[in-house]
């Protein structure tokens, strides 16, 4: 008998040499494959550390990815998040919002979050987002979506005669913090025959993040004076011709960044991320001569803004051994505030995350961007990071709610029925407060 239970344990001593532990698993949740593709990288290069990544990836096309995380977090054992992501349009349901309580404090995972947010100069909207009621930070991103005016060199010489940033972004009221110059150089485009925006899309989230308050104040629904202007905005670009009348992420919009829209378009408001993926894939071509591609460059908006971004969570609630944590620690530190040149900040900033010759992009700490090389052929040869670093400081995050998806989409629909004539200023307001009211269940006055 004990040569029988002698030769079960050698054998369930074995077979638990050979398994993966349980506990030296990383599940992580996201609904792209941009981070995990980070964790994995890092994983691979600490194979020391034994652990495996599960990752869940779900989209969040037709609002699929908050329900299944949600229930997945709220459900917790051993298929619960340890890592989770959350982007700009629904931040702050997880940092500040119905689901704040799951996230995990970084300084409980053991980081001494405020001497490195300082050290590493991390975009103070960034650290406003992802703070919890308390104060707390629960989540910080890696990117930084600070935004600024993206614009044709060659449509400004033909209106300003200069493509030069610096004169560009005076003719615009760059950082002054009004619209007032803006406005006057939208007339001096049309004289020339010049949109100086694409549709009003491309002012909104200037707009939106310049207020001073978010769209719900104490748990009534406000309309901030500054976003309500933008029904005047819209009028105007709309009537006066100031802009082509597309719609983002619409076809006409599209053609705008090659060059072949209504009218010339001066340019687009936008983080470093709109360059990357989304005016330089559309310009029609890949190197300079071709398309507009190499006949763009950069200069700070009017106003601050930030558009975008991603966010990382960790689970406060999930039940993670001491060795599970201090790994889950070093991952978020790794992604979002080390400032070294073997961090993630920085392999991003360079684009040589996968090898040389990678997107550069702009990364939230100010350290890591002041070291980075920043140029790129697709703006003419100029260093973005010498306007996008003080752009990440003009924004603001503390005028945001968890319902500003939503709430934006319903503004931006009446605003756009305004603009063209179909209601009245009034009717749209009100429509909106309605609609809004209707939707989600939010007081109105």
């Amino acid at each position: 008998m004990k040569k029988i239970l002698s030769g079960l344990l050698a054998l369930t001593l074995a077979a638990s040499l050979f398994a993966a532990p349980e506990d030296k698993v990383i599940n992580l949740w996201s609904f792209t494959d941009e981070v995990p593709g980070m964790v994995e990288k890092y994983l691979a290069a600490h194979p020391d550390l034994g652990y495996k990544l599960n990752t869940t990836i779900i989209a969040t096309t037709d609002g699929a990815y908050q329900p299944a995380l949600d229930q997945a977090l709220m459900n917790g054992g051993k298929d619960a998040p340890d890592i989770y992501c959350a982007e700009a349009a629904f931040i702050l349901k997880y940092s500040k919002g119905d689901m704040a309580d799951y996230a995990m404090p970084y300084k409980k995972l053991g980081i001494k979050i405020d001497k490195a947010i300082k050290a590493s100069e991390i975009a103070p909207y960034t650290v406003d987002i992802g703070s919890n009621p308390k104060g707390d930070v629960t989540a910080l991103g890696y990117q930084s979506t600070g935004g600024c005016f993206i614009y044709r060199r060659s449509v400004a010489k033909k209106v300003f005669g200069t493509d030069d940033p610096k004169t560009v972004q005076a003719k615009l009221g760059g950082g002054s913090g009004n619209w007032d110059k803006f406005w006057k150089a939208a007339e001096e485009c049309a004289s020339k025959g010049v949109a100086i925006i694409s549709g009003d899309g491309d002012l909104w989230h200037a707009v939106e993040n310049s207020s001073d308050k978010g769209w719900i104040v104490d748990d009534v629904l406000y309309i901030d004076p500054k976003r309500e202007k933008f029904l005047d905005y819209s009028k105007n670009l709309t009537e006066k011709g100031w802009s082509n009348g597309t719609q983002d992420w619409q076809d006409a919009w599209f053609a705008d960044m090659k060059g072949v829209g209504a009218k010339p378009v001066l340019g687009f408001f936008g983080p470093a991320w709109l360059i990357n993926y989304t005016i330089a894939p559309n310009c029609g071509g890949s190197k300079v001569g071709e398309g507009t591609y190499g006949d763009w460059a950069v200069c700070n908006s009017p106003v601050g803004f930030f558009w975008g971004g991603t966010w990382v969570l960790a689970n406060g609630k999930t039940k993670m051994s001491k060795d599970k944590k201090a790994v889950v620690r070093d991952i978020i530190q790794w992604i979002t505030l080390d400032t070294s040149k073997d961090g993630l900040l920085y392999k991003w900033a360079n684009g040589t995350l996968n090898g040389e010759g990678g997107t550069k992009d702009s990364v939230s700490s100010g350290v890591v961007m002041a070291k980075s090389n920043g140029v790129l052929p697709f703006l003419g040869g100029q260093n973005m990071f010498d306007y996008f670093v003080p752009a990440n400081k003009y924004a603001n995050g503390k005028n945001l709610t968890q319902y500003d998806e939503s709430i934006n989409m319903i503004w931006r629909d009446q605003v756009r029925a305004y603009a063209n004539g179909k209601k009245s200023r009034a009717d749209a307001i009100k429509d909106f407060k309605q609609t809004v009211s209707d939707t989600l269940g939010i007081d109105i006055e």
